[in-house]
C-alpha cells in the first residue's frame, strides 16, 4: 500500500495480542491513533490481527461500516467464534475469508526454493490431453520436489515453522501454538471450556485418527467420555479451523445416520503432536495419511467458494473412496494411493465401483512414485464416460496451490 502511494498516516495495524492494546479496546486504540496520525483525504486502512481478544467486535465494526464509509477494514483472527448467532449483525456489511494453511506452493516461495521447470496446469483436467513423452518429462522435472514434499508434510504450512532450520523445532513451535495457545487459551478465553484436559485427549485422539472415519462410540469408549461430551469437543475443534468434517457421500437418511471422516487442518499438525519427528516419513500408514490431508486442503481451499462439496463415500464390502468432490453437476473422486509399488487398477476396487455413477467424468489417484503418473484404465463399462488419471502427490498438490492456478480455468 505504501508503494502505490497510500499515505502511512492512513494505514492502522494493531495486534490485540498485546496486553496493553487489550486492555484499551478498539475505539481507545483507534482514538490514539488518531490524535498521534492526524486524518488527511482519501480513506483509511485498519488491519486489525488477533480480534477475537477484544470484546463486541463485531458491534464495532457493524458501527464502523454503518457510519464510517471512508475506512476499509480488515480483521484476522486464529479461533473467530464465527458460528455463533451474533455473526448476523455483520450480514451484508462484511464478507468472510477461511484463510488455510500454506500451500505447498507458498511454502516453497518461503522457503526460497527454486522450481523446477514444470509446465503450468491451468487445471487437472487438462492432463486427460497430454502425451506419454508430457508426464515422462514432467516427471523427471519434479524430482527435485520429492523431498521438499516430504519436508513440508513434516514442517506443516506455517510461516514461522516454514523458516525454522531442525525439523524437530518446527514440530515443537507447531505442537506449543496448537496446545497451549489454541487448546488451552483460546478454548478458555472464547468458549468458556473448562476441561481443557479432556479436550487436548480428544485432540490427539483425532491425530491418532487423521483422515480416518470418526467413531464416536470408539472415542468415548477409549476415553471414558460420554457421547455429548466428545460431541461438543469436536464441535468447537470445528469452529476454531483446526479440524474439518466430511459427512458420507449420499442423500437423506445415508448421511444422517453415516459416521464423519476427520482430516487436520495441516498434514503436519498430527505429526508434531504426536512427536513423530522424522519417523513419520518411515511409518508407511501414517505418512499416506498426512499426504490424504495434504490433498484435502489443497482441493477444499481451491474450490469451497465455487459452492462445491465434499464428502467421502463408502459402497458394497467396505468399498471406499477418499474424498469426492462435487462440483456444479459433476462428481469428482479422489484416491490416495501413496505406496512405492506401482498403482493397480486391481487396488482401486471402491473407485472403479464409484466410477459407475453418471455423474462422474474425471476421477484422480494420487500416487507416491513419479513414474506412476498418466492415465489408468479400470476396466470401466464401455457405456461409462469416466476417464481416471494418476498424478504424483508432490505435483498435485503443487498445481492445485492457489497461486498455480489459472483461475479463469480452474475446474478439477
Amino acid at each position: 500500500m505504501l508503494k502505490r502511494g497510500t499515505p502511512a498516516p492512513q494505514i492502522l495495524y494493531a495486534t490485540f495480542d498485546h496486553p496493553l492494546l487489550k486492555l484499551v479496546g478498539l475505539e481507545g486504540v483507534v482514538r490514539a491513533w488518531r490524535e498521534l496520525q492526524p486524518a488527511s483525504t482519501g480513506p483509511e486502512f485498519l488491519l486489525l490481527d488477533e480480534i477475537q481478544s477484544t470484546s463486541d467486535w463485531e458491534t464495532w465494526i457493524k458501527h464502523q461500516t454503518d457510519f464510517q464509509a471512508n475506512r476499509r477494514i480488515a480483521v484476522t483472527g486464529s479461533a473467530l467464534p464465527l458460528a455463533e448467532q451474533r455473526r448476523e449483525s455483520g450480514v451484508g456489511r462484511w464478507h468472510t475469508i477461511k484463510l488455510p494453511t500454506l500451500s505447498f506452493f507458498e511454502y516453497l516461495q518461503i522457503r526460497g526454493t527454486e522450481l523446477p521447470p514444470l509446465p503450468k496446469v491451468g487445471s487437472l483436467a487438462r492432463l486427460f490431453e497430454w502425451t506419454e513423452s508430457q508426464f515422462a518429462r514432467a516427471a523427471l522435472a519434479a524430482r527435485p520436489l520429492v523431498g521438499d514434499f516430504h519436508e513440508y508434510l513434516l514442517r506443516g504450512g506455517f510461516p514461522q515453522t516454514a523458516r525454522v532450520e531442525h525439523i524437530h523445532t518446527a514440530q515443537r513451535l507447531l505442537r506449543e501454538d496448537i496446545v497451549d495457545k489454541v487448546l488451552k487459551r483460546d478454548m478458555t478465553a472464547l468458549f468458556g471450556v473448562r476441561r481443557i484436559l479432556e479436550l487436548e485427549k480428544v485432540f490427539v485422539y483425532l491425530s491418532l485418527h487423521d483422515g480416518g472415519i470418526l467413531d464416536i462410540a470408539a472415542l468415548c469408549s477409549a476415553l471414558e467420555l460420554n457421547k455429548k461430551t466428545v460431541g461438543g469437543f469436536v464441535d468447537l475443534l470445528e469452529a476454531s479451523n483446526l479440524v474439518y468434517r466430511l459427512s458420507p457421500f449420499g442423500y437423506g437418511k445415508e448421511v444422517l445416520r453415516g459416521k464423519h471422516k476427520v482430516y487436520l487442518a495441516d498434514a503436519a499438525i498430527a505429526g508434531s503432536v504426536l512427536l513423530r519427528g522424522r519417523g513419520l516419513l518411515e511409518d508407511n500408514e501414517r505418512l499416506s495419511a498426512a499426504v490424504e490431508t495434504a490433498l484435502f486442503k489443497h482441493v477444499f481451499t481451491n474450490y469451497y467458494l465455487t459452492g462445491a462439496t465434499f464428502s467421502y463415500w463408502r459402497g458394497s464390502r467396505d468399498r471406499e473412496v477418499d474424498i469426492v468432490t462435487e462440483v456444479g453437476d459433476q462428481l469428482i473422486p479422489l484416491e490416495v494411493k501413496y505406496k512405492h509399488a506401482e498403482v493397480r487398477s486391481d487396488m482401486l476396487p471402491g473407485l472403479r465401483e464409484f466410477c459407475a455413477k453418471p455423474r462422474v467424468r474425471r476421477a484422480y489417484v494420487v500416487t507416491r512414485n513419479l513414474n506412476d503418473f498418466g492415465p489408468i484404465d479400470l476396466g470401466l463399462a464401455p457405456d461409462s464416460a469416466a476417464q481416471v488419471m494418476r498424478i504424483p502427490a508432490p505435483l498435485a498438490c503443487l498445481w492445485l496451490s492457489r497461486l498455480e492456478l489459472d483461475r479463469s480455468d480452474a475446474s478439477l
